[in-house]
């Protein structure tokens, strides 16, 4: 992987191809509103479909999001079960207008060490939205230290341990260099996402908690990348 990204893309020329968005803040959202952590979360994944209904006229090569972490296990078993079950039924209620839009459905993480069900959905979710022409890229039972180390071991096992090798192994070996990383809620740490992938990137912190975070904010978010002037470690 070489300092400057391919520059081939939708939007190329000043603006993002690829954004990533740790979605953080569910949980606070609903105590500031004396609700449970899981209306939180409900409301955290109606602003998941309201950005990806208003994606595509953005010019965006593909949208990663950060959906569920390999730490969240450590949550509470009730709150991992809503959140397991929010998946369920995301899925279930927006695989067919997912297919109708053209977007096409990427997971990276160990998603496979789900819940055998959401394990046969997502496959069958892969498949269908396969001829997509813009990506949505789920982060599930991710962790990025556990990536890398995954993709160093399958590079040394066909050769030299370089920079390039692993990049050809990491899961998102296919999808565009990320242009542009934001965190909600106003944390500033990468809570072991795309620590690699964020080598280049830009990034972008907001105090705005998921629930409240719209299209609009993520439009302001690409206007500000436009006039950003990005120099790989140059001048």
């Amino acid at each position: 992987m070489g300092d400057q990204p391919a520059t081939s893309g939708k939007s190329a020329e000043n603006g993002a191809r690829h954004v990533a968005i740790i979605m953080d803040g569910n949980g606070r959202w609903a105590k500031k509103r004396g609700l449970p952590r899981a209306i939180g979360h409900q409301r955290g994944v109606e602003a998941v479909r309201r950005l990806v209904r208003a994606v595509e006229p953005m010019n965006l090569d593909c949208l990663t999001l950060y959906a569920f972490s390999s730490e969240n296990w450590k949550r509470s078993e009730d709150e991992v079960d809503d959140l397991m079950n929010l998946m369920r039924r995301f899925i279930k209620s927006d695989l067919a207008e997912f297919v109708a839009n053209g977007v096409k459905l990427k997971i990276i993480g160990d998603w496979q060490a789900l819940a055998p069900d959401i394990v046969a959905m997502l496959e069958d979710a892969l498949e269908r939205t396969s001829k997509g022409t813009q990506t949505l890229a789920v982060a599930l039972n991710y962790g990025s230290q556990h990536e890398i180390a995954r993709a160093a071991a399958k590079a040394g096992e066909h050769g030299a341990i370089t920079p390039e090798s692993i990049q050809a192994q990491l899961d998102t070996h296919d999808l565009p260099p990320l242009d542009l990383l934001i965190r909600t809620s106003g944390e500033i740490r990468l809570s072991n996402f795309l620590l690699w992938q964020a080598a280049y990137a830009e990034m972008l912190f907001v105090d705005t908690l998921w629930p409240d975070f719209k299209p609009e904010h993520l439009q302001e978010a690409l206007d500000d990348f436009a006039r950003r002037e990005r120099r790989y470690g140059g001048r």
